[in-house]
C-alpha cells in the first residue's frame, strides 16, 4: 500500500511475521485477532502473505465508505471469490449492472410480497419439526440449514426437493462457500486452477448446485402461470434494453440467493436456542409471549408485528453472532477515509461480528440480552449496528430473514424445548459466517393446549 508522502499510513497491526504477514492469527483464531485489532485505531493495517489490507474499524468510517464513498469502491476480495456461485448475480454485480438488476428483483422482496410467502414458510418449518422425535439429538447448524434452505426454495422458488436432493444441494453450498472463504484469504489464483481433488470438488458442488436450480427453471418456463415466486418474475424481467434476461443470468440470481439464503439465517437460529438454552428465563419469557400470541393456531402475518420478544432475541442474535464475520471492499480510486488518503487498489475489510461486540458501542458486550433492544433503553450510535449492512448494498433480502427468524424462532418455541448436550464448550468459528464450533441438543416435546379448550 503506498500513499502520498505527505500522509502517514494507518499502524501495523503488531504480530505480523517476514513473508506471511498475519497469516497464523488468522487461521488460528481469526475472530479474536480482529476483535483485538479494534484496541488500535479506526483503521489498521494488516498483512495476509504479501498483501496489504486496511481494516476498518470505526462505526462512522464503515458507514462513510458504504454511504457517500460507495461509487469509490468495489466489492473486493472476498466477493470476488463468490462469483463461484455465478459471475453477474445481485451479490457480487457492480456499477450500473448492480444497479439494474437490483431494481428487477427488488418488488420479490417489498414488504407486501414477502407476507405472501409466510404461508409456504410456516408450512416448511412446520413439517421439518414435525418430524423430529421427542429426545432426538440434533446437529442445531445442520438442522437449521435444512430448515432454512427448504423456506427459501418454497417461498421464493415454489420448490419443494426430496430430502436427499435438498442434502446434497446443502453439502454443495456449503463446500462452495468454505472454497470462496479459503480462497479469498489465501489469493494465489494460480491455485484456484490445479486439478486437485479439492479443486474437482468445488466444480462438481457448483455443477450440483446449478443443476438443481436449472430444473427449478425449466419447471417455471413451462408452467408460466403456475408461479409466482423470484424465479418467475426474473423469467419476466426486461432489462433496461427491453430484452429478456439470459438464461445464465438467471440461474446465477437463483443460485446465489438460494446459497445466501440457506446459510446466513441459518447459523442465526442455530445461535438463538443455544443462548436460549443458556437462559431458562429468556426460553420460558419466550414461551410465554409464544403461547399467548399464537393461542395454539399457526402463525400468520398478522402475529408477526406482535411477538415483540422474538423479534428481540433475533435481533441480539444477529448482534452477538453476526452472520458476517468479513466484509470487503476494494477502493476504485483514490479516496479520503478519516485522517488517511486510501490509494486506488487498497484491499478494505470490517467485520460487523467484532463491531458489534465494542465494548464502547454496547454496554456489557459479551452478554446476550435482548431487552438492550427496548425503545425505553439506549441506543447504539448510527452505523454500530449493521447486520445487513447500509447504502446502496444492504442486503436485499432483509424483509425477508427478519421474517423467516422471528416465523421460525416462534414455531419451534411453540412446539419443542431444545436442551443443550454438548459438555464442551461452543466456540464461534468464522468461515463464510460465523458458526458454532459443534452444536447438538436435545427435543424435548411442549404440550400447549388452544384458549378456549378444557
Amino acid at each position: 500500500m503506498t500513499v502520498a508522502a505527505d500522509i502517514h499510513l494507518p499502524p501495523i497491526a503488531p504480530g505480523r511475521r517476514p513473508i506471511i504477514g498475519h497469516a497464523i492469527p488468522l487461521i488460528k483464531d481469526r475472530l479474536a485477532f480482529l476483535q483485538a485489532m479494534r484496541a488500535h485505531g479506526p483503521l489498521v493495517r494488516v498483512a495476509v502473505g504479501p498483501k496489504a489490507l486496511l481494516l476498518v474499524n470505526s462505526p462512522e468510517l464503515i458507514h462513510e465508505l458504504l454511504t457517500s464513498r460507495s461509487n469509490q469502491t468495489t466489492k473486493g476480495l472476498l466477493f470476488e471469490k463468490l462469483k463461484i456461485f455465478g459471475a453477474d448475480a445481485l451479490p457480487v454485480a457492480e456499477g450500473a449492472h448492480h444497479r439494474n438488476r437490483r431494481r428487477l428483483i427488488q418488488p420479490a422482496f417489498h414488504r407486501a410480497k414477502i407476507e405472501t410467502y409466510v404461508e409456504a414458510m410456516r408450512t416448511t418449518v412446520q413439517t421439518a419439526i414435525d418430524a423430529w422425535p421427542n429426545g432426538a439429538i440434533l446437529d442445531m447448524k445442520t438442522e437449521m440449514q435444512v430448515i432454512t434452505q427448504g423456506v427459501v426454495m418454497s417461498a421464493a422458488f415454489s420448490s419443494n426437493p426430496d430430502p436427499a436432493l435438498a442434502r446434497e444441494i446443502l453439502g454443495s453450498v456449503d463446500l462452495v462457500f468454505r472454497a470462496a472463504l479459503q480462497r479469498a484469504l489465501l489469493p494465489v489464483a494460480a491455485l484456484e486452477r490445479l486439478p486437485t481433488r479439492h479443486n474437482r470438488r468445488v466444480v462438481d458442488a457448483s455443477r450440483t448446485l446449478r443443476t438443481a436450480v436449472g430444473k427449478i427453471i425449466t419447471d417455471h418456463r413451462a408452467h408460466p402461470d403456475a408461479y409466482d415466486d423470484v424465479v418467475s418474475l426474473l423469467l419476466a424481467a426486461r432489462d433496461e434494453t427491453g430484452a429478456s434476461l439470459p438464461d445464465d443470468d438467471i440461474l446465477s440470481e437463483v443460485t446465489g440467493l438460494l446459497a445466501a439464503g440457506s446459510e446466513t439465517t441459518a447459523v442465526v437460529l442455530a445461535w438463538l436456542f443455544h443462548e436460549l438454552g443458556q437462559s431458562p428465563d429468556l426460553e420460558h419469557q419466550l414461551h410465554d409471549e409464544v403461547d399467548a400470541v399464537l393461542a395454539g393456531n399457526p402463525p400468520t402475518a398478522d402475529h408477526l408485528p406482535r411477538l415483540g420478544f422474538t423479534r428481540r432475541l433475533v435481533k441480539e442474535t444477529l448482534r452477538l453472532y453476526s452472520p458476517a464475520w468479513l466484509v470487503t471492499r476494494q477502493a476504485s480510486s483514490d479516496l479520503g477515509l478519516g485522517d488517511f488518503t486510501v490509494p486506488a487498489g487498497t484491499d478494505l475489510i470490517w467485520s460487523p461480528y467484532t463491531l458489534h461486540r465494542d465494548p464502547a458501542l454496547f454496554a456489557d458486550p459479551e452478554r446476550f440480552d435482548p431487552d438492550r433492544w427496548l425503545e425505553e433503553r439506549p441506543q447504539p450510535p448510527r452505523g454500530a449496528f449493521i447486520p445487513f449492512g447500509t447504502g446502496k448494498r444492504q442486503c436485499l433480502g432483509d424483509g425477508f430473514a427478519w421474517t423467516e427468524a422471528t416465523l421460525a424462532t416462534a414455531l419451534i418455541a411453540s412446539r419443542w424445548r431444545l436442551r443443550p448436550t454438548d459438555s464442551a464448550t461452543v466456540r464461534p468459528i468464522g468461515e463464510i459466517t460465523v458458526h458454532p464450533s459443534q452444536l447438538h441438543m436435545t427435543t424435548q416435546a411442549r404440550h400447549v393446549q388452544p384458549r378456549g379448550t378444557a
